[in-house]
């Protein structure tokens, strides 16, 4: 089959990540669902973004609420069925949106057919679909490799007598993608959902489908990494060097075949997830030469670390190693803190918030929001009796789990359970109090808040052509301003931010002459002033060059 014709939507279009469990609750069960979700692309549209991602709605145990799949080519009924998400994507078509959803596709539940027979003896016809490994002399496990989730990434199994490989949940087992049937099998679900008029897809894991034939034993990096932003620097995972469990050569030529399969649909494209070691080099490496995924994101941006010096050694290193490769830049998703507590700090500076939405719009690639983000909602505060995530409750309190970023979304304000559902059902997770005053209704009214602020920013970039198509040449590194220019088409523009609580000025250069200072409503706190820009604290400025 021929490969397909693409518009390219994706590069640089905004992509809206959408949580099922926790945004709409249609039947009043207190689990979000595609039902849920339909009713309200109406808002999601009005938002300005170009797609939405799903994350798991799939058949599931539930043990890591959709990440350990029991059925690939269905929907669990918590979230409804085949039919449902048919009409979600022909709603979301109907009002420009395209459909991209998460694909799990490193491992699978424990409960899933293809793990039930594999599991069942060494010599059946799926022995091999899993890493199965024979134990040490001493009963020991094969290799030092660790779980994300913690301890060791083998479990032993009494059925085989062999230990299985799980990088997160032990009821997660990998998938052997050293065996051909396996991956043909992976490519054959992935086929099911284009050819249900998916757009996309957001590759969960990415760098885990391969492992070290070989199994050997993963360097150790000395002892605790600060900034762990995956699980927690109370975890040793971050202790190794992850050369031998993830990242292999072998992913790129799984990469090129999965592209050429969906190459085969129009308009289509692949963002994976990335954390690795050095997670920008791998960004690079898996979006280049325009043969295997589209675009990537990665964990860079999902620290404390907020930075202008931090964050311009980011881009450069992206820039010097991209090789043609294109970024999706997510300040946010449903496993980390959200970016209204971690860089909006606990006073939840709206200032420095707005400051960050704009950076992240301007910057070269495609911008990826997680629901909330435009409201501005800080981090729930979950007691432990409440909490739902394995590795939050198996670490707590040093690490409090993923929980307090997936509570269910605010949408009216005076509503018991905040607009989720009929206000009688319990949700999965609690509602949560603090976020009545930043209720979609609340904003949705006020013409100075966080989420006009969001519409405002979306259409003024639509109307920027250097920030969507743009190349992006960085200013030198500063210790408080970072600053960079995109050109397309004749057009320079300035994009500058100043990411301290400090008064800040960045000198320009005689080919640096500033034209016209271009207005975005809810940006402020800058000036030009003769051949330099001025900043108040966390102030910004984008400006037309001559």
């Amino acid at each position: 089959m021929s490969k397909a014709p693409n518009n390219n939507w994706w590069r640089g279009g905004v992509i809206y990540q959408i949580y099922p469990r926790s945004f709409a609750d249609s039947n009043s069960d207190g689990v979000g669902d595609l039902p849920g979700i339909t009713a309200k692309l109406d808002y999601v549209a009005s938002l300005g973004v170009d797609a939405i991602w799903l994350s798991p709605f799939f058949k599931s145990p539930m043990k890591d609420f959709g990440y350990d799949v029991s059925d690939y080519c269905d929907v669990d009924p918590l979230f409804g069925t085949l039919d449902d998400f048919r009409t979600l994507v022909q709603t979301a078509h109907a009002k420009g949106l395209k459909v991209v959803i998460d694909q799990v596709l490193s491992h699978t539940s424990d409960q899933h057919p293809w793990f039930v027979e594999s599991r069942a003896s060494k010599t059946n016809p799926k022995a091999d679909w899993y890493v199965w490994a024979d134990a040490k002399d001493d009963g020991n496990p094969p290799n030092n490799w660790l779980s994300v989730f913690g301890g060791s990434s083998w479990q032993w199994d009494t059925r085989r007598k062999q230990y299985y490989l799980h990088n997160f949940l032990a009821s997660q087992p990998d998938l052997n993608f050293h065996n051909p049937e396996v991956v043909d099998a992976i490519l054959g679900t992935v086929k099911f959902w284009l050819e249900l008029g998916v757009d996309g897809y957001r590759l969960d894991t990415a760098p885990f489908y391969f492992h070290d034939k070989e199994l050997r034993n993963n360097p150790g990096r000395g002892g605790a990494k600060e900034g762990d932003n995956t699980v927690s620097d109370v975890n040793p995972y971050g202790w190794q060097w992850h050369v031998y469990d993830k990242e292999r050569p072998e992913n790129l030529e799984f990469f090129k075949k999965l592209r050429a399969l969906v190459d085969q649909y129009p308009n289509t494209t692949m963002v994976g997830e990335i954390g690795t070691d050095d997670s920008i080099a791998t960004m690079a490496a898996y979006t280049s030469d325009g043969d295997k995924l589209h675009m990537a994101y990665s964990f860079d941006l999902l620290g404390k670390d907020s930075s202008a010096p931090y964050l311009h050694g980011l881009m450069q290193k992206f820039a010097e190693k991209s090789q043609g490769g294109w970024p999706s830049w997510a300040l946010a998703n449903h496993d980390v803190e959200r970016v209204g507590s971690r860089w909006g700090g606990p006073e939840r500076n709206l200032q420095k918030l707005r400051l960050a939405a704009a950076f992240q719009m301007c910057l070269r690639g495609s911008p990826c929001l997680y629901q909330g983000d435009e409201l501005g909602l800080p981090e729930a505060d979950i007691a432990f009796e409440d909490l739902q995530d394995p590795p939050g409750i198996a670490m707590w309190p040093e690490y409090k789990g993923r929980d307090g970023c997936r509570t269910p979304m605010p949408w009216v304000s005076q509503a018991a359970d905040l607009g989720f559902g009929d206000g009688k059902t319990k949700a999965w997770l609690p509602y949560t109090e603090a976020y009545r005053p930043l209720a979609v209704d609340v904003q949705d009214k006020d013409a100075g808040s966080h989420l006009n602020f969001y519409r405002q920013l979306l259409q003024w970039r639509r109307t920027q052509s250097a920030l969507i198509h743009g190349e992006q040449t960085l200013l030198p590194v500063h210790s408080q301003v970072m600053a960079f220019v995109r050109e397309h088409a004749g057009q320079r523009v300035l994009c500058a931010f100043n990411f301290s609580d400090q008064a800040a000025t960045l000198q320009l250069t005689a080919g640096q002459q500033p034209a016209q200072v271009l207005a975005l409503p809810g940006l402020s706190g800058g000036q030009v002033e003769g051949q330099g820009l001025v900043f108040e604290p966390f102030g910004g400025l984008i400006v037309q060059l001559a």
